[in-house]
C-alpha cells in the first residue's frame, strides 16, 4: 500500500501556511522565523497552537490561536492546486489496481476541502488524520497506529512525503526504509512530485 502526506506533497499549500504565519506573527509585531518555521511545521494543529503560545509568550489561549489562524486561511484549500504530476501519478496507481490511503497533520476540515475539489477520494481507501489520533507525526508509533487502522503491516507499506531528517533511514517500527521521493523543500512542506517513475527508489 502506497501511503501519502497531504500538505506539500499532494497539495500546493506551503504557500498558504507561510502566509497565514506571517501575517499572524505580523500583528503581533513579531517576525517568521526559521526558529517558528521548524516548531510549527508538520506537527498537527493544537501541538502548533501550544509551541506558538510558549514560544512567542502570547496571552491568548490556545483555541483562540487556532481559530485565528483558521480565520486567515479561510478558503484556500478550495482553490489550492495540486502538486506537479500528482494526478497522473494516482491515476496511473488506480489503474493498475494499487492500494492508496492519505496520512496527514493536515487540518481536517482542509484535507477534506482539497480532497472533494479535486475529486481524489476515489483514489484512496482511508484518510487518517493524524490530529484526530492525538499523536504527532514526529512520534514513530504514529505510523504503527495508521498501519493498523489500515489493516496492514508496517512492512507492506510505502510512505510517500515530507521525511524529517530525524525520521530518514531505517525505521525503528518495521516499515521499509522510508526516504522522501519529492524533491525541493521551502516554505511549510514544500515538495515536487517526481514524475512518474516505475520504481520509486
Amino acid at each position: 500500500m502506497q501511503i501519502f502526506d497531504m500538505d506539500g506533497t499532494l497539495i500546493d499549500s506551503n504557500g498558504i501556511w507561510k502566509d497565514v504565519d506571517t501575517a499572524f506573527l505580523a500583528k503581533r509585531g513579531l517576525s517568521y522565523t526559521k526558529e517558528f518555521y521548524e516548531g510549527v511545521a508538520h506537527t498537527i494543529f493544537p501541538l502548533a497552537a501550544k509551541f506558538t503560545k510558549e514560544f512567542c509568550r502570547l496571552p491568548e489561549s490556545e483555541e483562540a490561536i487556532m481559530a485565528e489562524w483558521m480565520e486567515l486561511a479561510k478558503d484556500n484549500y478550495a482553490h489550492v492546486a495540486l502538486k506537479p504530476h500528482v494526478r497522473e501519478y494516482l491515476e496511473k496507481l488506480r489503474a493498475q489496481g494499487e492500494r492508496m490511503a492519505v496520512f496527514t497533520s493536515c487540518v481536517p476540515a482542509h484535507c477534506k476541502t482539497a480532497l472533494a475539489v479535486h475529486d481524489l477520494n476515489r483514489c484512496f481507501e482511508r484518510v487518517i488524520f493524524a490530529q484526530e489520533l492525538g499523536m504527532d507525526k514526529s512520534d514513530p508509533a504514529i505510523f504503527a497506529k495508521a498501519t493498523e487502522l489500515l489493516g496492514v503491516t508496517p512492512q507492506e507499506c510505502i510512505f510517500l512525503g515530507q521525511v524529517l531528517p530525524q525520521r530518514q533511514g531505517e525505521r525503528h517500527d518495521g516499515h521499509r526504509r522510508v526516504r522522501s521521493v519529492f524533491r525541493g523543500h521551502e516554505g511549510r512542506n514544500a515538495a515536487r512530485l517526481r514524475p512518474l517513475h516505475p520504481r520509486l527508489w
